[in-house]
């Protein structure tokens, strides 16, 4: 009996290990839920970058038409200063006109947080459909509260893309890991409402 168990184990260890490019492209396929951008009111940049990844994909939609500008999440905390006063000046030294961002200085420490703040800005500024640019693998989680937080709001998640992180590749590379490691723990305390 218990070289049976052992061998089911064996084979069992087996398959997964022939079959993990399926079950771990899911793992990270499963945090990513983006569509195509499309004509918008504006553009919002989701605040957590530190590579300048959404920023410069934000400024591309406004070199492309579908939105007139962007408006860029910043929370205070870095130095004094709100990420939104670090992440302009970078889009701008990359060559995008500084007209085309919107400072959106706020408080926030979860996007849960900057999703209701985020909530209040846009109707504020008289907006009926936003492209919410944020990480890849942010996409899912951040679309769920943004759309509890905006029901009234048309959105639309654009995904910026990650050096580091690809929902195919992930675990090949330990930013990776660690990325979605931290996505899926995010992703398991909000579906608990922690």
């Amino acid at each position: 009996m218990r070289r049976k168990l052992a061998g089911g184990l064996v084979v069992a260890a087996l398959v997964l290990f022939l079959s993990r490019a399926v079950w771990l492209g899911w793992i990270g396929g499963y945090l990513v839920q983006a569509q195509p951008p499309q004509k918008a009111d504006i553009a919002l940049v989701l605040a957590g970058d530190g590579r300048g990844n959404r920023i410069v994909t934000a400024a591309e939609l406004v070199k492309q038409g579908f939105v007139p500008r962007v408006l860029v999440s910043g929370p205070d905390g870095n130095y004094g200063l709100h990420e939104c006063d670090l992440e302009i000046p970078f889009a701008v030294k990359a060559g995008y006109p500084e007209a085309y961002f919107v400072h959106f200085e706020n408080s926030a420490r979860s996007t849960r947080e900057e999703a209701v703040a985020a909530a209040g800005e846009l109707r504020k500024l008289g907006v009926h459909r936003v492209l919410v640019v944020t990480s890849d693998y942010h996409t899912r989680r951040s679309a769920r509260m943004y759309r509890e937080a905006a029901p009234d709001l048309e959105i639309t998640m654009v995904a910026a893309p990650d050096t580091h992180f690809s929902a195919d590749g992930w675990w090949k590379n330990r930013e990776g890991q660690k990325t979605a490691l931290y996505e899926w723990m995010k992703t398991i305390a909000s579906w608990v409402n922690l």
